[in-house]
């Protein structure tokens, strides 16, 4: 059975400080929500990481710690990246990789993903990987083939045993932001689709235990119709996140 994955992408948002005060307003509004039936993660800026963590460290808060990105290369003279190593040694948990800001602001493209997603597994972190379509491109009706293309260069070269525990999350890029949200029957399509490629590649068995996220304007409201969806495991929340009452009640909408 598949956990339900709920995981705050706080993108460039707090302060230590801040993030230390909204971990703990979630902590106290999830306090009753049961971890083996919902896991939840968030992902604050590099600069949050440690004080974040102290306080999961502490058993204060059923939370989970992710990071919002990593450099491909293990160590070296980048000035200015973060290695899959430091974020281990934060006890981080999940690395988000390939989101649609980094793919169309900063120009990653599918082979630097496929290269995190390695280093990634190589220091024991799990890939939250994205994957998704700009509005140009859904109207074009070419959602598949893109998410297709994604996925497969993502995971090219990864085993079945490492994909199994990977997590996707599909996030149209007309749906980021703007206040518009994927139908609970568009998003099911297109993240079932997902689940067919990895399973072409891997194998059912693989596909049918790794979990897929929705993520684009996910919100209280919304969160429980996309989440009761077939293949839908969780959501990658954006702006919701940031506000600790939003964020504690998509988590118990999906419980």
């Amino acid at each position: 059975m598949r956990v339900t994955l709920i995981a705050g992408n706080w993108k460039m948002n707090n302060t230590h400080l801040e993030g230390m005060r909204l971990v703990q307003q979630i902590g106290h509004e999830i306090a009753d929500v049961n971890p083996q039936k919902v896991e939840v993660a968030v992902c604050p800026p590099f600069t949050a990481l440690r004080t974040i963590q102290t306080l999961i460290d502490a058993d204060r808060y059923d939370l989970v710690l992710g990071a919002q990105n990593m450099y491909l290369a293990e160590e070296g003279a980048f000035t200015g990246e973060i290695s899959a190593g430091m974020l281990k040694a934060l006890n981080v948990t999940y690395v988000i990789l390939g989101h649609s800001e980094r793919r169309e602001i900063l120009g990653e493209n599918d082979d630097e993903v496929n290269l995190k997603v390695k280093v990634a597994y190589g220091a024991g972190l799990t890939p939250i990987i994205c994957c998704g379509e700009t509005e140009s491109e859904h109207a074009a009706e070419e959602t598949r083939s893109k998410v297709e293309r994604q996925i497969q260069a993502a995971l090219a070269g990864v085993g079945p045993d490492r994909v199994r525990s990977a997590v996707i999350a599909y996030e149209p890029i007309w749906a980021i932001g703007t206040g518009q949200t994927a139908t609970p029957k568009e998003a099911q399509t297109t993240v079932a689709y997902i689940r067919s490629v990895v399973s072409d590649m891997v194998g059912a068995d693989v596909a049918g235990a790794m979990r897929l996220l929705y993520g684009g304007s996910v919100k209280a409201g919304n969160a429980k119709a996309l989440m009761s969806q077939p293949d839908i495991d969780g959501a990658l929340v954006g702006g919701a996140s940031l506000e600790a009452a939003e964020f504690s009640a998509i988590v118990k909408a999906v419980t």
